[in-house]
């Protein structure tokens, strides 16, 4: 049985900033080289494929479709009003989407190899400036940079539970 960790609460996480893309790719190819060599660390409940795996997930859902439909209306204005925030501020740990089995989508229990290359692909599509399909359901439309910037915020969350 597995223990769940509260990760609001987990100590000794990374700080972590990325300020481009580019930023980012290097961070995964540092995280791959400490899987290689068993320097890698987790902390929390996510292996380090899992938390590649969900980064990667946020990306693909804005040219596939998200799996769950926009946020009701009051909410909607709320978390419009958070995305500003988190872009300039970052996200927060222990955020759950209620009523998700496990807070949140996009688990997939894959290698570092197969999250990390996933991640890559779906960083490089962002990256060319292919305009997304569909708007965030917490935060609504988005500029494509602001999109960008969400998705480093994202990242910085995750890949401070990685060590190595």
């Amino acid at each position: 049985m597995d223990i769940y960790v509260d990760t609001a609460k987990v100590k000794g996480r990374r700080h972590v900033h990325f300020d481009s893309i580019d930023q980012l790719l290097e961070e995964i190819k540092r995280v791959r080289e400490a899987d290689r060599d068993g320097s890698l660390e987790t902390l929390g409940n996510w292996s380090a494929g899992q938390i590649m795996a969900h980064v990667a997930a946020w990306i693909e859902y804005g040219y596939q479709g998200y799996p769950t439909g926009p946020f009701p209306f009051p909410l909607s204005i709320i978390m419009r009003w958070m995305g500003r925030r988190i872009i300039k501020k970052g996200m927060q740990p222990g955020l759950k989407i209620p009523r998700v089995e496990g807070g949140t989508y996009g688990q997939e229990k894959l290698t570092v190899e197969e999250a990390s290359a996933r991640l890559e692909k779906a960083l490089l599509r962002l990256k060319s400036g292919e305009a997304c399909q569909f708007d965030s359901p917490a935060f609504g439309p988005m500029s494509h940079a602001d999109r960008i910037e969400l998705n480093l915020r994202h990242a910085e969350l995750h890949f401070g539970f990685l060590r190595y």
